[in-house]
């Protein structure tokens, strides 16, 4: 599944935050830095499953999110509410 939103953070911050909440925050779904770059991160997890997050500037200067998980869906919903949303969380 895709989440996407618009957030009132850095999207620097986004990412470390993410970094932070699927290592020290869900215990029984904890997922570690695979690969990151300027504007993205994959987190790999038990059984190899993975979490991608790409956060960047729109060019209204707004902080777009969107990460996808075929397995995390319920930590990644988790993460995401405790952001500062600027607009209401789409899943696809």
């Amino acid at each position: 599944m895709t989440h996407s939103t618009t957030v009132a953070l850095p999207p620097s911050d986004v990412l470390e935050r993410a970094k932070r909440f699927f290592s020290e925050r869900v215990p029984q779904a904890a997922a570690f830095v695979e690969k990151e770059g300027p504007g993205f991160l994959v987190l790999r997890g038990q059984g190899g499953e993975e979490i991608a997050l790409h956060a960047w500037a729109d060019a209204a200067g707004k902080t777009q999110v969107r990460a996808s998980t075929l397995f995390f869906d319920q930590a990644l919903d988790r993460f995401l509410s405790t952001l500062p949303l600027e607009a209401p969380l789409a899943v696809a």
